[in-house]
């Protein structure tokens, strides 16, 4: 390895040693596109199945598949895709942190 970066930093110059080359593709093609991801989005929309008040993401995972918007997809690759586009809570909703212990003494 220590030979390549020398041999790097001779032929090619200090700042070539420093930087690191885009690749051209990414290493693992992404399964959702801009329009999959609002599809999910509606997908929770849906009255939920088994009884449930609320989507978890194993649920979202098989509707996804079910709705054939996808051929497969992991929990966690749908939860990525949802915290992209999910607005954080704002502090007025989420409350104060001591507020919540003080009204259970």
């Amino acid at each position: 390895m220590v030979y390549r970066v020398r041999k790097q930093l001779v032929e090619e110059g200090f700042e070539a040693v420093l930087s690191r080359k885009e690749r051209a593709t990414p290493a693992v093609a992404r399964i959702f596109d801009g329009e999959k991801e609002a599809k999910i989005d509606c997908a929770g929309l849906f009255q939920t199945s088994q009884g449930r008040a609320r989507w978890t993401l194993r649920l979202l995972e098989k509707k996804v598949v079910e709705l054939q918007i996808v051929d497969h997809a992991s929990d966690s690759t749908i939860g990525r895709a949802l915290k992209k586009h999910s607005p954080a809570p704002s502090p007025a909703v989420l409350g104060h942190p001591a507020e919540s212990q003080m009204a259970r003494s």
